[in-house]
């Protein structure tokens, strides 16, 4: 998902809730056990927490197995890893194949921060089913993640007035509303996760992950990474290059871009799916239902936001469509080629007066099921991030940017500048501008970037694989639509993948796939 634009929250009041799920994760006292040596105790998975976005517990594997979940104790801090510790929550489904064959544990990040592994791994498992006949597939809730000590901010009834408010303020008035409400939700998260704050880095996910490597029983960390899971696992690389195994970058972020830089990077690579969104629907021998040209569907989707800015329309009841949540629909949609109908008919709809679908979508970025319940997805996002980013950008400072966010972006450009206020007034201080990937010594890992990525543009790839370093980033290019290259079934980018993790064949530096 994109570094979020922060939508807007209500007024917060005085909430005083307890940490309850944070402090149940939490060890009060010290502990002088090896973490290292811990046995896990693998049992079958129950249906996911409320934290982790709720639902059934995983249905069987095609070969009648279940899914199976355990908890691992981290150090709370690991600059005191003898301290309180913090349980995290795994999943696993063991290999299919030949035990004599077995590699080892696969270990997934999906993304993020703040997407829980032990809820998409099982979601998404049929597509990994390949890779499962020689590693036993593995995921987890990163440390303040869904089961993982879960950072808390803001309840239901208050998240659905953040994701309404005006997220492109217009004058004076709706400025400070936005700074305020700024204010009030990172207050929400301090008086609520207090003491999981200051450990939420990615570096601490990152030795969160050796200790799991070695609690797996493998001498080396085989590894997924999807977005964010690229920064997390470059970061992995960095610390412990010794102990990389075969991994592979999916989606790649770009480790040398700043916050701003990112944003604006977004910008443009959302405004390149919008573009190719729009080309696709007009160039079909059937007429394109939302416009007649590829300006004209822009155009018209440009008029909803800004008709929405002052003029709501029925969404989901009994919440409107603001503006905010229209274009982090609209933002959702593009991800996947495979959304593209779902956006056409959300667009209509709204053209209709009728603002559900793209809601709808908009939840779904959101972490909000149908019953009205958040997972705490946004939580961690801002939390790890703004852990993670050191710089803290004024309300000035975005409108002297505006004019560049707009040239990359007529759609989107307002919607992502205004959303790198999401950490100012953050109660903890960020530890980097980017973070440092450099990784001598580590083994080949693939970095395979989509040329048609919005959340990750393409460029990303690149940069990762030259600061990993020589011999060790090697690079795969797939000419494509959406967010992410493995999971839209090209042969190229499967087989080169799967010929690596499986067999350990390095491709060819530069390889394309198209």
């Amino acid at each position: 998902m994109p570094n979020r634009p922060r939508p807007r929250a209500s007024a917060l009041t005085a909430t005083a809730l307890v940490l309850t799920s944070v402090l149940a994760g939490c060890g009060g006292d010290s502990q002088d056990e090896d973490l290292s040596a811990q046995k896990l105790s693998w049992e079958d998975c129950s249906a996911p927490s409320e934290e982790e976005g709720g639902g059934d517990a995983p249905s069987p594997l095609p070969n009648g197995d279940k899914w199976q979940c355990a908890t691992m104790k981290a150090p709370l801090d690991w600059d005191e890893p003898q301290g309180d510790t913090i349980k995290l929550a795994l999943i696993r489904a063991k290999a299919s194949g030949d035990e004599s064959r077995r590699i080892g544990s696969l270990v997934f990040n999906f993304g993020g921060p703040g997407g829980s592994g032990v809820t998409t791994l099982p979601a998404l498992g049929k597509d990994y089913a390949t890779l499962r006949t020689r590693y036993d597939l593995v995921s987890f809730d990163p440390r303040g993640v869904g089961r993982s000590a879960p950072v808390e901010c803001q309840n239901n009834l208050q998240l659905d007035a953040y994701f309404q408010q005006d997220a492109t303020p217009d004058d004076t008035a709706e400025r400070t509303k936005l700074l305020d409400d700024t204010k009030e939700f990172n207050a929400a998260c301090e008086a609520n996760s207090e003491k999981m704050l200051p450990h939420v880095r990615t570096t601490d996910a990152a030795r969160d992950l050796d200790l799991m490597r070695q609690v797996l029983g493998d001498d080396k960390l085989h590894y997924f990474g999807i977005s964010y899971g690229t920064e997390l696992g470059g970061v992995y690389a960095h610390l412990f290059p010794r102990n990389v195994g075969r991994a592979v970058f999916d989606a790649v972020v770009d480790p040398t871009q700043n916050p701003e830089q990112g944003s604006l990077g977004q910008a443009e690579g959302f405004q390149l799916a919008l573009d190719n969104f729009a080309e696709d629907c007009t160039s079909k021998t059937e007429s394109c239902p939302i416009g007649d040209s590829a300006e004209d569907v822009k155009n018209r989707i440009a008029q909803l936001l800004e008709d929405l800015d002052s003029k709501p329309i029925p969404g989901i009841y009994p919440r409107e469509l603001t503006q905010a949540p229209a274009t982090n629909g609209i933002l959702q949609a593009l991800y996947s080629q495979n959304f593209w109908e779902y956006l056409t008919q959300g667009l209509q709809q709204a053209y209709a007066g009728d603002g559900r679908i793209l809601m709808a979508l908009s939840d779904v970025m959101n972490g909000r099921d149908q019953n009205g319940e958040y997972s705490n997805l946004t939580a961690a996002n801002v939390s790890i991030n703004c852990a993670d980013d050191r710089p803290r950008y004024t309300a000035d400072h975005v409108e002297r940017k505006l004019p560049e966010f707009r040239a990359a972006s007529t759609i989107f450009g307002d919607f992502l500048a205004w959303g790198m206020l999401t950490c100012t007034d953050w109660p903890v201080a960020g530890a980097a501008d980017h973070p440092d990937v450099s990784a001598p010594g580590s083994a080949p890992i693939l970095v395979v970037g989509n040329t048609g990525d919005p959340a990750t543009p393409y460029e990303g790839a690149r940069k990762m694989a030259a600061a990993l370093g020589k011999g060790v980033g090697v690079e795969l290019t797939y000419k494509g639509q959406g967010h992410g290259a493995y999971r839209s079934r090209n042969k190229c980018v499967q087989d080169a993948v799967n010929g690596y993790l499986l067999d350990g064949r390095v491709p060819s530096a530069g390889t394309v796939c198209s």
